[in-house]
């Protein structure tokens, strides 16, 4: 008895880690022209030191993401990639001066059931953001997911993020958001009327911010029912070291 009751808590916890689990985009924040600006794609938790393998199942899951680079000018291009052991590597090379926006888009998720959690049968969609400023710039990042969550990246003093939380288009309010540091460090945010949140930087070390919200809307994916959609989208700001 004792055994079954460690394994059914060990199931929960390894099922809830994998529910807060989430996909970022890490590139450095500056770009050079005409060199090679590299990009990973991650599964897992960053404060918990968590990326999941690309061969696991656990990524597998998540592998039918998109990949997009928006140069200064709004060209908007589809990036391929490359699996590694532990990421998904692509690359650009930046050709003018300004702020580039890549984004990541997975709406291909299959239904889970998590009823057994309290959560119930939802739809995943995930997002993500990274930028890159190449010269001077320092701009206003790119939006670019119509049908879900995302935040745009405000030009803010150096020490200083400043980002708009976004959902189909329209500014979020009153919505929290997590800013994660490894060693299971994490702060709470809300964003303001306008979707705004803001914070400094006090360490120079990678920061990841994480956005979620439920979408009440019923429908039928891959031939399985949900109940709801659960958006979620990351930006990453990348440490000097």
């Amino acid at each position: 008895m004792k055994k079954i009751i460690i394994t059914s808590i060990f199931l929960v916890m390894a099922s809830a880690q994998l529910f807060a689990h989430y996909m970022w985009v890490e590139t450095s924040a500056t770009g050079n022209l005409n060199q090679e600006q590299t990009v990973r794609v991650y599964f897992g938790e960053y404060t918990y030191g968590v990326t999941e393998e690309v061969g696991g199942d656990a990524f597998a899951k998540m592998d039918k993401f998109t990949l997009w680079l928006v140069d200064p000018v709004g060209n908007k291009t589809s990036l391929q990639t490359s699996a590694e052991e532990k990421f998904y590597s692509s690359s650009f090379i930046p050709k003018v001066n300004g702020t580039y926006t890549l984004f990541l888009n997975n709406n291909e998720i299959d239904v889970v059931d998590y009823t057994q959690y309290d959560f119930g049968i939802f739809k995943t969609h995930y997002h993500a953001v990274a930028k890159v400023n190449v010269g001077a710039a320092n701009e206003e990042t790119a939006i670019n997911n119509p049908e879900g969550i995302t935040l745009k990246s405000i030009p803010a003093e150096t020490g200083k993020v400043k980002l708009q939380v976004l959902y189909k288009g329209e500014p979020l309010p009153k919505t929290e958001a997590s800013i994660y540091v490894a060693d299971l460090w994490s702060k709470k945010l809300e964003s303001d009327e306008n979707g705004f949140i803001a914070f400094d930087l006090p360490w120079d070390t990678k920061y990841i911010v994480e956005v979620t919200t439920k979408e009440e809307a019923p429908g039928v994916y891959n031939g399985d029912n949900y109940e709801f959609i659960w958006h979620c989208v990351t930006y990453c700001i990348p440490g000097n070291k």
